[in-house]
């Protein structure tokens, strides 16, 4: 999960009512809830819960994805959908979860991320009330702590999506394919990490970091602040007694489309850095502008918006129904939806 609106900022998206109660509200206003109104247990429980179903949809458009931003040029695959019925003939669907068991692992930096996002913001509610300042600076935190867990584990799944039963794609690959036969998971995963070691040390895993760093912490806060503009905007347009989640649904995949667009160029450099062992982040920007042009920067962007909107409907929507049904009990007669 994240993956998880101004007028003037603050009238758009109202903060937790602290009229006294039998004061008429207008329905449009959006309450965020805030941390401090969670019950903690059932945050992470159901936290964790909804991440994993959202991970199992969606694992193969990131599969898809990282093979396209890798790939030169066209010479395997010639769009997303050309990808997803190749790997499927080739492969199967187990194809298309190539390093997913590897993957879940994220899954702690999920929790972490949604953490120092809450967290970060009532730290910054301190010092501002602007929602756009508190969104744009927790967003960017809960991002750069969730990228210091993320790196290691997608490196070494971005290798697994890489193998191909009888052709080499990425740096490595696992003797079982080169034989035309598979390994079992964890086999070759144990197999790409010691080749990741023998080739790299321990900085291997870390390859790209800063890549990674370029690329999501901007992405995470854009999204933010984009998410709740557009809410707020939807909020206007709609009926009075149109249910919030409704236009908050709509406005996840508006913010993740307009991130996806303008993080895109760092997010295919940071995927080349790590899947061909680059070092430089300027030589591969150099390079791919030689071999590819300016289009090469978006190399990947319809798999990552096709993936990104209906994984966003279900984090916004899952999200928001989260911290519903983690509000304290003592509050919900006070909230409108």
């Amino acid at each position: 999960m994240a993956r998880s609106i101004p007028r003037d900022p603050e009238l758009a998206v109202q903060e937790p009512d602290r009229r006294s109660p039998g004061t008429m509200e207008d329905k449009r206003n959006i309450q965020i809830i805030e941390w401090e109104h969670l019950d903690k247990k059932k945050f992470y429980v159901f936290g964790v819960a909804m991440t994993m179903m959202i991970r199992v949809s969606m694992y193969p458009f990131t599969l898809i994805r990282t093979r396209l931003q890798v790939q030169k040029g066209k010479s395997l695959y010639h769009g997303t959908f050309d990808a997803f019925v190749k790997i499927l003939r080739a492969e199967g669907v187990a194809g298309l979860y190539r390093g997913f068991l590897v993957n879940t692992f994220t899954l702690i930096s999920g929790q972490c991320y949604v953490t120092t996002y809450e967290l970060t913001r009532k730290f910054v509610a301190d010092y501002s009330q602007s929602n756009t300042v508190k969104s744009l600076v927790a967003g960017g935190s809960a991002s750069l702590v969730a990228q210091s867990i993320t790196v290691p584990i997608d490196v070494v799944s971005q290798h697994l999506m890489m193998q191909r039963k009888g052709e080499k794609m990425g740096r490595f690959q696992v003797p079982g394919n080169l034989e035309g036969q598979g390994l079992i998971a964890f086999g070759q995963t144990k197999d790409i990490i010691r080749q990741i070691l023998r080739a790299d040390g321990l900085r291997g895993f870390y390859r790209g970091y800063v890549a990674s760093l370029l690329t999501y912490i901007p992405n995470s806060a854009v999204w933010w602040p984009f998410y709740h503009f557009y809410a707020e905007q939807l909020s206007r347009l709609c009926p009075q007694d149109c249910p919030h989640i409704v236009f908050q649904a709509v406005s996840g995949p508006l913010a993740a489309a307009t991130a996806s667009v303008l993080t895109n160029p760092m997010d295919v450099i940071r995927t080349r850095v790590q899947v061909e062992g680059k070092s430089s982040i300027i030589l591969t920007f150099r390079q791919l502008m030689a071999e590819e042009g300016p289009w090469g920067l978006m190399k990947g962007l319809s798999a990552r918006i096709i993936s990104a909107t209906p994984s966003t409907i279900v984090i916004v929507v899952g999200y928001e129904s989260l911290k519903k049904l983690s509000l304290r009990p003592e509050l919900v007669d006070s909230r409108h939806w």
